[in-house]
């Protein structure tokens, strides 16, 4: 008679654990973390920021327009045109409803312009708009 059990024993492969579901889920992950990231949009030019004595430290914010000492406006470091700020902005908040704008404006620059890009940005729907400032060397 045949003993089956015996072998059953002989024939049984080693165990052996299969990486590829494990692959597969690292992959997924990676791929969710990559689509959810927000990435932040700088101005893409160097400003002499006015100082403000109430200037608070806040996080990185979602778009940045600057606006140079010659009065040119920047976004991810290309210079776009006043008409233009309405349609960037609404696009922005479109893919981030809780998205912020901070408008980072030269010291020299005329309070007037700093007024229309805050206005733009207001007429797309922005509800967060900051002028950023930084604190004096003596404050806080």
């Amino acid at each position: 008679m045949i003993n089956v059990r015996a072998r059953l024993r002989r024939e049984r492969k080693p165990a052996q654990i299969d990486m590829a579901p494990m692959l597969d889920m690292v992959f997924i992950l990676l791929i969710f973390f990559l689509v959810t990231t927000t990435f932040v949009r700088e101005s893409g030019v160097e400003v002499d920021r006015p100082s403000a004595l109430t200037a608070e430290e806040v996080g990185q914010s979602g778009l940045r327009f600057g606006i140079d000492v010659e009065g040119h406006i920047f976004v991810d470091g290309q210079q776009i045109d006043l008409r233009t700020i309405r349609a960037v902005s609404e696009r922005f908040l479109a893919q981030n409803p809780d998205g912020s704008i901070v408008i980072v404006a030269d010291r020299q620059v005329a309070t007037g312009l700093t007024i229309k890009v805050l206005d733009q940005c207001r007429l797309a729907g922005a509800q967060r708009i900051a002028v950023a400032a930084e604190a004096p060397d003596g404050g806080r």
